[in-house]
């Protein structure tokens, strides 16, 4: 005696398994991801409640002017990050961005250090809304507008 399954239960008995297995998959893929996570942390929050030592993270706020210090290798420097209510000293040993300047938008990746000093990996800055390509400076308004025009033909 064999046993038949219909086509119709056999149909439904792959999409089940495929189910299954996209769902299997994309908890194999979650798990494997969270350690890769970098979350970001506004000062006021890190203050608050520090991130673990080994842990990825991003500090984001205003570099405070006054802060920014080179240290003796030329390489390495320490700069203060504020949100307007904390404070958190940030070092970071690379060639800093060119629009990183006190007073600007920065994101710092990194790890908080056991000392409460965040020592950044990475850093990003941010320009101001009044940001000009070099090869528009100087040009009046209508001459800008003639170079983007003439660009999309």
């Amino acid at each position: 005696m064999s046993l038949s399954v219909k086509p119709k239960h056999q149909r439904l008995v792959l999409l089940v398994i495929a189910l299954v297995a996209l769902v299997g998959a994309g908890l194999l893929a979650a798990w494997a991801l969270r350690s890769q996570a970098s979350y970001f942390y506004l000062p006021s929050e890190i203050v608050a409640k520090a991130p673990d030592p080994d842990r990825g993270v991003r500090l984001g706020g205003m570099v405070e002017t006054g802060s920014i210090q080179t240290a003796a290798d030329g390489v390495t420097i320490t700069f203060v990050v504020s949100d307007g209510t904390a404070r958190v000293p940030v070092t970071f040993a690379g060639i800093a961005p060119a629009l990183f300047v006190e007073g600007s938008g920065v994101v710092a990746e990194g790890r908080m250090g056991a000392d409460g000093v965040f020592v950044a990996d990475n850093l990003l800055a941010k320009h101001d809304e009044n940001y000009m390509p070099r090869e528009l400076e100087g040009m009046s308004t209508d001459d800008v507008r003639a170079q983007i025009e003439a660009t999309l033909q």
